[in-house]
């Protein structure tokens, strides 16, 4: 396989390079280039005007994996860029808008892709999604975060509020909720305010604490990653799983977690993606439509 190739994404030229470099055990950097293509369409809209943040791995599992927030070397000059206001100061973020970007940070060995609950659009303070991560501890499974999903689903839409279930493509489940532009401290005190409600309603299942001595066998509702710092991986991402392919962070039917008896009933690789992509388009794309965002209550 030549290890540089010249091509045209939408127009965009971009040099792949190291198409042979095995990432993943039974997986190459060509393979992982391939998906992000393939899944692009859908997973472009969950990451347009968001400020993106990666796990960046240039060997792969078997080399150093580092948290990369600025615009990795080398990233093409027509990538949109964007200076974020930090606590730190300052800092450039990509902004992958689309196709051609997406694919630009994969050659660039962004290996996970996480985004804000937030747009450049709505501002920092203006959050247009509500996200439950369910969270399982030692001993718990992502069957009990299905369980925990369900009465997580039902809290939600007492108050008017339609959520989506999407896989973390590692141990747990995010469900997400469309918002008009709502202030921080609204999203993480309603968030709060429910996990704690349902923690009290199921102690046996549910924790709302972070102390990790609470959480074992149970699953946390982690409330906190709705903070305007905080990022979750985005739907359709690869992780940097130690299994022989990556996990892929997954949309999901309520059926199919309704459905759930075991870990694989959840675990997806990229080609199963790939093909429910192909099948269905994106299941998650409710998120992405602002006529099914309802304010919080009260």
């Amino acid at each position: 396989m030549p290890q540089k190739v010249r091509v045209q994404v939408d127009g965009r030229p971009l040099l792949l390079s190291h198409l042979d470099k095995v990432l993943w055990p039974a997986w190459t950097k060509a393979e992982m280039l391939d998906y992000y293509a393939r899944v692009a369409d859908a997973m472009a809209p969950h990451l347009r005007d968001r400020p993106a943040s990666f796990l960046r791995g240039p060997e792969g599992m078997t080399g150093p994996l580092f948290v990369a927030k600025n615009p990795p070397p080398q990233t093409p000059d027509w990538v949109r860029i964007e200076v974020i206001e930090a606590k730190e100061g300052p800092r450039e973020h990509l902004v992958l808008d689309d196709a051609p970007s997406l694919i630009a940070a994969a050659n660039l060995y962004c290996l996970e892709i996480h985004v804000p609950q937030w747009t450049l659009t709505t501002g920092r303070d203006g959050h247009d999604r509500l996200v439950v991560d369910l969270d399982p501890g030692e001993g718990a499974t992502a069957v009990e975060c299905c369980v925990a999903a369900l009465l997580v689903r039902e809290a939600l839409a007492a108050d008017g509020l339609a959520c989506w279930p999407v896989t973390s493509g590692s141990k747990g489940l995010h469900l997400y909720t469309p918002l008009p532009p709502t202030t921080e401290d609204a999203v993480v005190g309603y968030a709060r305010t429910a996990a704690e409600r349902l923690a009290a309603a199921y102690p046996q299942l549910l924790v709302a604490r972070m102390t990790k001595a609470l959480r074992t066998g149970k699953v946390f509702l982690d409330w906190s990653q709705n903070s305007t710092s905080k990022t979750t991986s985005a739907p359709y991402t690869l992780r940097a799983t130690r299994t022989p392919v990556p996990g892929v962070s997954t949309p999901l039917t309520w059926s199919e977690v309704e459905s759930c008896r075991s870990v694989e009933d959840l675990a997806f690789s990229p080609e199963d993606v790939i093909a429910r992509v192909a099948a269905h388009g994106d299941l998650a794309a409710g998120l992405c439509d602002p006529a099914e965002a309802r304010g919080l209550p009260g």
